[in-house]
Parts: C-alpha cells; structure tokens; sequence
C-alpha cells in the first residue's frame, strides 16, 4: 500500500520577502509623489503590491475562510482596480488646494 504524500500549499519560501521587496520598488514615496501621482499605472501597480504583501503576510492558504488579510487584499486589488480604471483620480493634497 503506497504512503500517502502531504503536500504543504503554504507560501513558497522567499515570497513574503519578494513582494515586500516590489512593493518598496512600486511605493510612491513623498518625494516622489506630486510627479508621480496622477499615473494610474503607477497607482494600480502600487495598490496590487501592497494588497500581494498583505495576502502573504498574513493569509493561510490552506484556510478557506475569508479572513481578515484576505478582506484587505480584496480592497486594495479593488482599489488598484479603480485606478486602472480611471474611476477614481488624485484628490489632491488639502494644504497646497491641489
């Protein structure tokens, strides 16, 4: 009789790191952000590499409830969605009126 395999469906090793990684490449820093802002790509790109950290931060896959990691990744794929979209722009800072 075969030996049953367990297969392990968590993250890769390395992923957690990876993504953070393109997410401090996408992060629109204050220096950067009044040339950057108004790029929707930009935006998009940003919001997917944040809502892929929060989902392998904190998310098991092996679990299929929808937790609280996973609720937020969804808002921010719907957010980046937004952006890609052009449903959504720059509000502006307050203190410059724009």
């Amino acid at each position: 009789m075969p030996i049953a395999q367990t297969v392990d469906t968590a993250w890769p090793e390395g992923a957690v790191e990876q993504a953070r990684l393109l997410h401090q490449h996408l992060t629109i820093n204050d220096r950067d952000w009044h040339a950057l802002k108004t790029q929707r790509a930009r935006r998009g790109a940003e919001q997917l590499a944040a809502a892929l950290v929060h989902l392998l931060s904190a998310d098991d896959p092996r679990d299929s409830r929808i937790g609280p990691a996973r609720r937020e990744a969804v808002e921010l794929v719907d957010h980046a969605l937004a952006w890609l979209r052009a449903e959504i722009s720059d509000p502006g800072c307050p203190s410059h009126g724009r």
